[in-house]
């Protein structure tokens, strides 16, 4: 597939992003105006009812700052992601909700967990290595946004702070770093240029003919001689017969 085939934006790439997003405020719309807490919803580790968390645990937060701090990135990430990666999308999204959600079931604290950013996780890591797996420019750099916009996330994957689910995260990051590695997605087709090329000369460059051997920038190339043409006629008279 060609680049500009592969990187080619629609409206339709925009609905999922702005779907989730809707989606966790009206939820937690539901929760206010019912006066209801859901939190009971969330993964509750090592428990049978806990497992019900797995599905519906990222849709639930516990306040309107833990809210609004998890919608932004998540829209952000879903969008690059179903921008970059949009034959896979769904697909990572499935497994990392399925996934990130059994480890921290497995793995953390005896307490509910709920909140968006074990996705939010899924998503930056799943960007971030994707992009280094798979070694196309343009991939790359959108890794390097990721570390540029989120790396401060990291520190989070660990215990610094109370009352945060760094087991939550950790199974994110985890998760999405394996899906990274296992899910394979077809890298666009590179534009190669002329001194990319295995049978390059640098001799037949037009352009490094306009240099000489010292380097400097040569205006105008002298005009190599015409093949000279020779043409030779021979004239033979009419000799009229006479009597």
């Amino acid at each position: 597939m060609k680049e500009e085939n592969y990187f080619k934006f629609s409206l339709g790439q925009l609905i999922p992003p702005l779907f989730g997003m809707l989606l966790i405020w009206f939820v937690f719309w539901i929760e206010v105006s019912q006066g209801i807490n859901l939190n009971k919803f969330g993964v509750l580790p090592r428990t049978l009812s806990g497992l019900k968390g797995v599905l519906f645990s990222p849709l639930i937060h516990g306040s309107l700052e833990h809210l609004y701090n998890n919608t932004l990135p998540l829209g952000i990430l879903l969008t690059a992601l179903f921008y970059f990666y949009r034959q896979k999308a769904w697909r990572i999204v499935l497994l990392g909700w399925l996934f990130s959600g059994l480890l921290t079931w497995i793995i953390a604290r005896s307490n509910y967990h709920i909140g968006a950013s074990g996705l939010i996780y899924v998503f930056a890591s799943f960007i971030f290595f994707k992009g280094i797996f798979q070694k196309h420019y343009r991939l790359i750099a959108l890794s390097l946004a990721v570390v540029f916009i989120y790396g401060s996330l990291l520190w989070y994957i660990f215990p610094i702070e109370e009352g945060i689910s760094w087991e939550g995260h950790l199974s994110g990051f985890i998760t999405g770093l394996l899906l990274a590695k296992l899910i394979k997605v077809k890298t666009p087709e590179t534009k190669k240029y002329e001194w990319e090329k295995a049978d390059y000369k640098e001799e037949d460059d037009p352009f490094l003919k306009h240099f000489d051997e010292n380097g400097n920038f040569i205006e105008k190339l002298p005009e190599e001689p015409l093949n000279e043409i020779s043409v030779n006629y021979e004239y033979k008279p009419n000799k009229e017969k006479t009597d």
